[in-house]
């Protein structure tokens, strides 16, 4: 006989999970010696909060494609870990939840400390994890804790890809599985086994023939289209057949926005060129993406309009496609896969010149690409500076993750990604503090990789005790701390009178030395560009604490 925690971290592996993000609690406490008798096999991830932990879970499972796995103890992995929870749910990353229910033998219906079994006097985990995840499942017996975590990881890996959970009943984690139990077990691969949905020929043959004939053709690229295959089949595609291509916020990035095709990002802190060649185009291929109100002008009528543009929306869950606005079409794949089935057709190819000639026109006149001229106060920085910084510093080797607020709004609109699949961000509740977190998955990830995180004063308070993390895993990320002493956007909104917007100064650059990191303190034009240089070669995190203007607006470049 094995105990249900042996055969958790078995089963695991038999998934092919090899990393986990935590901060142990209770009932995951008494797993850890498993996972230590198996530390060749599965690395464990030690937090300093659940919050952190989520969210480093979320973003290997975001850039992986595999489910991150998240562990806890139920009274907070329910709570202050809905941070990441919430947002793998919201923008389709894979995630296996694995909590339980903080009670203890026989005590579970007397309102005993902590206690999450949904009893008269206590709180209901099962119950909280339902509204932020795609499947929850409840172990009450030990072969119930096996099958349902085969169960959770399957869910976490289909389409639409989301987080899933499996919550144990306390009690059971350190018991035996019985040898032939009644409901029997099988091997996890049987469970795992899928093959993906493939394109419809007739409707990629219409599709295509819609695309060859069209004028001025757009595609709309998201989230579905952020993965290695996605990115260079749209590029492909769109190069070779002179196509416009728009991403959804969650789509930045997955295309050169310095190539031809390229119009930049959609939306009110979007680009104008990439508005404006949506309300130009004849034809719209929505491409993984969920057509928004936040990113398409909420429905501004001039943009997107149904009946009178054709408009074919591929996805790889049928309820997506035709959710916003009505289709033409509706075509239930992976965008991949579709993009790849579209180009064995002519798409129009022999209309190239005329159809980049439009293209070059409109990102012309919108001024796409172009910075304004801003002025800073003395000893400080403009957010512009930080974006002229960055396009400067960026190469393949480097990847970015942001973050809320003023600084994101900067980014997303005005810095032109060249490299596809190097920008990470938070796309799904897009909250304060996932910046930081993030870019410590994302090098766990591609430790190869140069990694740097620009996040606002408001989000590195929140989170900056994921530096301690990077130290103790050896993750020499780069920090640059946007640090305009308060909360930039609701500054602006208020215009006016100030109020609950100002923090009190914190030098961060000293803060993170006392945690083990570097810190370097930048307050002048030109000073950023070196000191991230620098940093590149160190083998400790670094935090670049950054004189941020506080009257610096959050009204994008392309909205001046």
């Amino acid at each position: 006989m094995t105990t249900v925690k042996r055969a958790l971290v078995q089963t695991l592996l038999d998934c092919g999970a090899t990393t986990a993000f935590t901060l142990p609690g209770l009932g995951v406490t008494w797993m850890l010696d498993e996972f230590f008798a198996r530390k060749d096999e599965f690395r464990l991830v030690l937090t300093r909060s659940e919050q952190i932990a989520s969210v480093m879970a979320q973003v290997y499972g975001k850039l992986t494609g595999r489910p991150g796995i998240l562990m806890g103890q139920g009274p907070w992995i329910s709570t202050t870990g809905g941070f990441g929870i919430l947002e793998a749910y919201f923008c389709g990353s894979p995630m296996v939840v694995l909590t339980e229910t903080s009670c203890y033998d026989g005590f579970g219906q007397y309102g005993v400390y902590q206690a999450m079994t949904g009893d008269y006097g206590a709180a209901d985990v099962r119950t909280v994890l339902r509204t932020m995840t795609k499947f929850v499942t409840y172990a009450t017996e030990p072969e119930e804790a096996v099958y349902g975590l085969q169960l959770a990881y399957k869910h976490a890996s289909l389409p639409r890809q989301g987080p899933a959970a499996v919550v144990l009943k306390t009690p059971i984690i350190r018991r035996e599985i019985p040898e032939s139990p009644r409901a029997r077990l099988y091997p996890t691969a049987g469970y795992l086994s899928s093959v993906p949905a493939r394109p419809d020929p007739e409707a990629v043959a219409t599709c295509a023939q819609w695309l060859a004939a069209a004028r001025a053709p757009i595609i709309v690229a998201g989230n579905g289209v952020q993965n290695e295959r996605g990115r260079a089949m749209l590029a492909r595609v769109a190069e070779r057949a002179g196509i416009a291509v728009a991403t959804s916020y969650n789509g930045k990035g997955a295309i050169d926005e310095t190539s031809p095709p390229s119009v930049g990002m959609l939306g009110t802190w979007g680009c104008q060129a990439a508005n404006a060649s949506l309300a130009a185009a004849d034809f719209v291929l929505v491409l993984g993406a969920s057509l928004g109100p936040d990113y398409t002008g909420f429905r501004n009528p001039q943009w997107l309009r149904p009946g009178d543009q054709r408009i074919v929306q591929v996805d790889v869950d049928a309820r997506n496609a035709g959710w916003v606005v009505p289709v033409d079409l509706a075509v239930s794949a992976d965008a991949a896969d579709m993009l790849e089935a579209l180009d064995a057709h002519g798409l129009g190819a022999d209309r190239r010149a005329e159809r980049l000639e439009g293209i070059s026109l409109r990102n012309a006149t919108s001024g796409y690409g172009v910075l304004p001229a801003t002025q800073a106060v003395p000893g400080t920085m403009h957010y512009s500076d930080v974006v002229r910084a960055l396009d400067r510093f960026l190469t393949r080797d480097d990847m970015l993750t942001l973050d809320a607020g003023t600084n994101r709004i900067w980014v997303t609109n005005a810095l032109r990604v060249r490299t596809p699949g190097q920008l990470v961000v938070p796309g799904g509740i897009g909250g304060m503090g996932w910046g930081l977190p993030a870019a410590a998955a994302a090098k766990l990830v591609h430790p190869g990789k140069n990694v740097v995180s620009l996040i606002g004063d408001g989000g590195m308070a929140m989170t900056m005790a994921a530096l301690t993390t990077c130290v103790q895993q050896n993750l020499p990320i780069t920090v640059v701390v946007a640090n305009n002493d308060g909360l930039g956007m609701v500054r602006d909104n208020q215009k006016g009178r100030v109020v609950a917007s100002d923090f009190a100064h914190v030098d961060f650059a000293r803060v993170a030395e006392g945690m083990g990191c570097r810190g370097v303190r930048v307050d002048y034009r030109g000073a950023l560009l070196d000191a991230m240089i620098e940093a590149r070669g160190e083998t400790r995190p670094t935090v670049i604490d950054v004189a941020i203007d506080p009257t610096a607006s959050h009204v994008p470049a392309s909205n001046y």
